[in-house]
């Protein structure tokens, strides 16, 4: 007897059409599934409909015919759809330069288990974090980038990516520019982290320029990488209000926590399958499952 409360997750995506819910339902019922938590979201704008469950499937043996039967409704509702068992870690790479807040904040989150990820490698185009590596016990690699090799260290970086299968890219603050084919070949696959300034204080320091202009709100955005910068889907956000007797280094001290905690909670929700593109934009259904 299985005494998990969740042991798989299925996501399905399609063009809204009567039934679906009860379709999904029914089929899980047949094979005694117990479904613990349902989001599901139609808009209405185009017509897109996303649903997300998380289950019990207590007859193992019943997986492969229970897929089968997936396969065969995601044909009939010409639908996309994506079952997977709720304790496999995402493997994952993180990419960063010289600010090494997100990555600390990431490991320590993976080491208390409330973030499911399986941590393949360490990328910088500095040696700052090795030491950060070295400590957790993750493989490191370091590639200087400089104009003249850029592409070169992309090679570099895709060969790490397919050597360890890995299913998510994290950009914990790394300050290069992936290139368009980079950026294609792993749609969807590529989160990052920036202050929401962008694109009012662009350029270096964006807390200092902010100081500057003497905002009243700083904030982070977390969102997939595409070809144009900083223009991705957005997964989460956050804020927080500052005054007037803040210098910029309590801008940057207050901005590093938030782009930590923003970062945190979008690699959750993607690692949990919560996430799903629609267009421009991303559907986010949240929840607060423990991991482990």
């Amino acid at each position: 007897m299985i005494n998990k409360i969740e042991t798989h997750i299925l996501t399905l995506s399609c063009k809204d059409q009567i039934g679906i819910v009860a379709k999904i339902s029914s089929m899980l019922a047949k094979f005694k599934c117990n479904i613990v938590e349902s989001k599901q979201f139609t808009d209405t704008l185009n017509g897109n409909f996303f649903i997300r469950q998380s289950f019990t499937l207590f007859d193992q043996k019943k997986l492969a015919d229970l897929t089968s039967n997936l396969v065969a409704l995601s044909s009939e509702l010409n639908a996309e759809f994506l079952l997977s068992e709720i304790e496999n870690k995402m493997s994952t790479i993180l990419l960063v330069s010289k600010f090494d807040h997100c990555l600390n904040d990431l490991l320590f989150r993976v080491r208390n288990k409330s973030l499911s990820l399986n941590i393949k490698a360490i990328i910088s185009n500095h040696n700052v974090a090795e030491e950060i590596a070295k400590f957790s016990n993750i493989p490191f690699y370091y590639l200087p980038v400089e104009k003249e090799n850029k592409i070169e260290q992309e090679k570099e970086i895709k060969k790490i990516i397919y050597e360890n299968e890995v299913q998510l890219i994290v950009l914990a603050r790394y300050m290069q520019v992936l290139s368009e084919n980079f950026t294609n070949e792993f749609e969807g696959k590529i989160i990052n982290i920036h202050h929401s300034f962008l694109p009012s204080f662009k350029g270096a320091k964006p807390y200092h320029q902010a100081f500057e202009r003497g905002v009243k709100v700083i904030g982070a955005t977390a969102h997939y990488v595409t070809k144009d910068l900083d223009e991705g889907p957005i997964i989460e956000q956050d804020t927080q209000e500052v005054d007037h007797e803040m210098m910029p280094n309590d801008l940057v001290s207050i901005g590093r926590d938030i782009e930590s905690r923003v970062l945190y909670r979008a690699l959750k929700a993607h690692s949990e399958r919560r996430v799903f593109l629609n267009g421009k934009r991303t559907i986010v259904f949240k929840g607060h499952r423990k991991v482990g």
